[in-house]
């Protein structure tokens, strides 16, 4: 039999990597239950992990604290695991507006949301591919703690599909209408299915650029094959094949029946409950509200937020924990939690969040008191799910460290033989001044300089300094999105400017290798942006290149500063060794200053927005299959930014299409 995994590398690991890779297998291999990667940045952590899961016999669920970090690691891991099932789920929404009302203001704010498309597909590839096979490596958002619908239900209603099956054509058309594709036959896309005679194309809804054929002969299945939806080339025959629903919350007819009979008996209960209290307004609200949603299901089987229904399609108890993607693995897979310190203080903040705004959308009368069972898993419900754990953080805060010792691994040595920066105290008091000097010194010699403050006045005040000075400096504030800040960052790189200045640079991107100075501005502030993990990440900014420095401008010696120099030494130490033993002389990071995002955005944009503007009607539709490409595309590479201006010149051409 052979593995699960196989990774594809020219590398070998290196450095710390061989006896961190060992140790760690050994604990997988021995039940550990809970274990902890301390690694340090450019250590090789990813490579680690792949390494870890090459040898894993099991499903392996990476969860990280943001989509853009996501989409990094989907890509590394892809690429490290090229025949294997690499998939990628997190939230849907480009835009997201949850349903809220605020008492005081007499305001309801209706959800308003824009789903993304190829994340919609993605999400769906998950699941199915979580059903059909087991060398399933899924990168997710912390998303995948919320409900979706039932693995069972959504397993048990798929089509099975082989050829010489005694079918009718009619069935077929029932059954994918059941599992919630709807008929277009002019706009082929996910989701949908289209008739001409016998034959019935199908584009499932986690698939790209591939829809199935089904030809019939005389209630008989002929050939079954997939083709290209674009071109219509054929592009593999086949004997059968399994058509899951076009959407997560999907149920039967039997048990939609039962949900829509309970919903009515909550909805008694709750109008009967406003009234006994003498809000009328309440009840008259719910009971408007939910009836217009019973009458959807009864008519097409869903309806906007059915998902609020869930406990009810499920047949759970009040209370009882929901169906999310972690039932979809089964007992036995492996968790990793990426940047640990950041991600499982989100994971614990989920469930009271959403429980605060909906609470008070029952309480008025906007959804029954069912839809507080719609909500992530409560954090110890997930710790229930877990069997193995790997936590992986440069600083892994106290709750990892508790539940994994005595397994905490360190991977402190760099095979690039770079050490982490030496940090200097300087005073307070005359730091603006001295700071200006150290940036002129650092920039001469045609490095870069990072600059973190406490306040966004301090920073913005700070920047107008410098720049009067004849220091060219940006100001990155964190309403940027993340165009405009990769736009900051390839003008640092390529010599616009030379100093950013912030609150906190510790958001993605900021692994600069021309960054030779870090400079912390009120070290000795005690506080989250002043932590000993916060100190210790922030000076890791300027860990790529070997002519770095730290300067902590304080006028004491925190505890937190103490903490995070003994510790930043520890690691140099370890790595000076390392690097004497084997003779090995650090260099800077070398990285490419090409930036393929900007390079989309900035072209890409301009072409659509032409092609949008000057076409002509006979040519809409060939433009649209255009863009739709070129947004696949886009979202293949995890340029969603790109994705979503596509998206957006799609449906601008489809009203012109309308109204002309």
């Amino acid at each position: 039999m052979g593995r699960l995994f196989k990774i594809e590398s020219s590398y070998r690991p290196s450095g710390d990597q061989p006896q961190v890779i060992k140790k760690m297998l050994k604990n997988v291999s021995g039940g550990v239950q809970y274990q902890t990667l301390l690694g340090v940045t450019g250590s090789g952590k990813t490579f680690t992990i792949a390494n870890i899961i090459d040898k894993v016999e099991k499903p392996v669920l990476i969860i990280s604290h943001n989509k853009t970090l996501a989409a990094q690691l989907y890509n590394e891991f892809s690429h490290f695991f090229p025949n294997n099932a690499v998939e990628y789920f997190i939230s849907y929404y480009d835009y997201y507006q949850p349903e809220a009302y605020v008492p005081r203001t007499d305001t309801y704010i209706a959800k308003d949301s824009s789903i993304n498309d190829e994340i919609d597909r993605l999400k769906q590839k998950t699941t199915m591919s979580l059903l059909t096979r087991r060398d399933v490596i899924v990168v997710a958002s912390v998303s995948c703690i919320y409900g979706i619908g039932e693995k069972e239900e959504y397993a048990s209603m798929s089509l099975n599909i082989a050829s010489g099956d005694r079918i009718s054509r009619e069935e077929i058309l029932s059954r994918l209408v059941e599992l919630l594709y709807t008929r277009n036959d002019i706009d082929f896309d996910r989701g949908t299915f289209r008739v001409r005679g016998d034959v019935i194309d199908v584009y499932p809804s986690y698939m790209r650029n591939l829809s199935i054929r089904i030809e019939l002969f005389d209630d008989a299945v002929e050939n079954i094959s997939l083709f290209d939806p674009i071109s219509l080339r054929i592009i593999e025959k086949k004997s059968s094949v399994v058509i899951f629903p076009a959407n997560q919350y999907i149920s039967s007819r039997t048990k939609r029946e039962a949900a829509i009979k309970t919903i009515k008996e909550e909805l008694k209960k709750r109008i009967d409950f406003f009234k006994q209290r003498g809000k009328l307004i309440e009840a008259q609200r719910i009971e408007e509200r939910v009836n217009f949603d019973l009458e959807m299901m009864e008519q097409v089987g869903t309806c906007s937020g059915i998902e609020n229904y869930s406990r009810h399609f499920s047949n759970r108890q009040e209370g009882e924990t929901p169906s999310t993607l972690i039932n979809y693995f089964g007992d036995d897979f492996l968790t990793i939690i990426d940047e640990s310190h950041v991600t499982i203080p989100q994971l614990k903040g989920m469930y009271k969040g959403d429980r605060s705004r909906k609470q008070t959308l029952v309480d008025y009368g906007f959804r029954l008191p069912s839809a507080l069972d719609n909500r992530p898993l409560m954090f110890e419900e997930l710790r229930a799910r877990w069997k193995q754990v790997i936590f992986v953080s440069a600083t892994p805060a106290e709750f990892e460290k508790e539940l994994s010792q005595p397994h905490i691994i360190e991977q402190i040595v760099r095979p690039t033989g770079l050490m982490e920066p030496p940090v200097f105290v300087k005073p307070m008091n005359n730091a603006v001044d001295d700071l200006a000097g150290e940036i002129k010194k650092t920039t001469k010699n045609g490095n870069k300089v990072l600059v973190t403050t406490l306040t966004k006045k301090m920073a913005e005040d700070l920047s107008e300094y410098y720049n009067n000075l004849g220091l060219k400096t940006k100001y990155m504030h964190s309403e940027l999105n993340a165009i405009e800040r990769a736009e900051i960052i390839n003008d640092l790189r390529r010599d616009i400017f030379d100093c950013i200045v912030g609150v906190n640079l510790l958001r993605e991107g900021l692994d600069i290798p021309e960054v030779a100075l870090v400079a912390i501005l009120d070290a000795d502030k005690e506080g989250f942006l002043r932590s000993e993990t916060s100190l210790i990440q922030t000076s890791g900014r300027a860990a790529r290149n070997v002519d770095s420095k730290v300067i902590f401008y304080a006028n004491k010696m925190t505890d937190s500063m103490k903490a995070a120099i003994d510790e930043i030494n520890r690691r140099r130490k370890l790595q000076e060794d390392y690097n004497k033993k084997y003779n090995i002389t650090p260099r800077s990071i070398i990285k490419s200053k090409d930036n393929r995002m900007l390079e989309m955005c900035n072209l890409d944009y301009t072409k659509s927005a032409e092609i949008t503007d000057d076409v002509e009607k006979k040519d809409i539709p060939r433009t649209i299959r255009l863009l739709r490409e070129k947004m696949r595309t886009a979202v293949k590479n995890m340029d969603f930014e790109s994705a979503i201006k596509y998206r957006d010149e799609i449906e601008k051409l489809k009203k012109l299409d309308l109204e002309t």
